[in-house]
């Protein structure tokens, strides 16, 4: 399948970050046609998290210093709970999705991940889902939370859980696809 010929997609991630939903979307994406590269702060391998321990190590393609969000075409942010809580408080990591926003691309979230949009203010005033227990979270950052598979807000794909991946890549794949740079007010 080549509907993302010649695209580019970056997913941001760090240890702990929840094995499938990094693996699955890079997967998809990757036979959907796009270059996929997984970066981290760190250069080397990270670890992911699998059930109730430590799951597979991923390899880091670049680090978000030597990363320019520029030269990619759509952002995943896996979820997991140790992984977004990381990278909330890692300014590099927050600066690199506010510039993806900023551009009009794509950005695909799911289960903890969107609290990188709560952090970002990418929440605010976007229809979202994520994983139920940070939901109030969402809601409080002025994010319209909704419980469905998958919830797309002008470019923004959010998802709950594992269990929603089939409808996270294919949305998110349906909107790269369409190659829609969405205008938006910086966050």
């Amino acid at each position: 399948m080549d509907k993302l010929k010649n695209r580019k997609i970056a997913i941001l991630a760090t240890h702990g970050f929840e094995q499938s939903e990094l693996e699955a979307p890079r997967d998809a994406l990757r036979e959907a046609g796009a270059t996929v590269h997984v970066i981290a702060p760190d250069s080397g391998e990270i670890r992911g998290w699998k059930g109730k321990d430590w799951g597979q190590t991923v390899a880091v393609d670049r680090t978000l210093e030597d990363a320019d969000a520029a030269e990619y075409d759509a952002l995943v942010l896996p979820g997991g709970v140790v992984n977004p809580d990381l990278l909330r408080v890692n300014p590099a990591a927050l600066s690199f999705i506010k510039a993806v926003w900023s551009a009009g691309k794509p950005i695909g979230a799911i289960c903890h991940a969107p609290w990188l949009l709560v952090e970002t203010g990418i929440a605010q005033h976007r229809k979202l889902t994520s994983y139920t227990s940070i939901r109030t979270d969402v809601e409080n950052a002025g994010g319209k939370w909704e419980d469905s598979a998958v919830v797309t807000d002008q470019g923004l794909v959010t998802s709950r859980n594992p269990d929603d991946l089939p409808a996270f890549c294919d949305k998110l794949i349906e909107e790269i696809a369409e190659g829609v740079h969405h205008a938006r007010a910086a966050a």
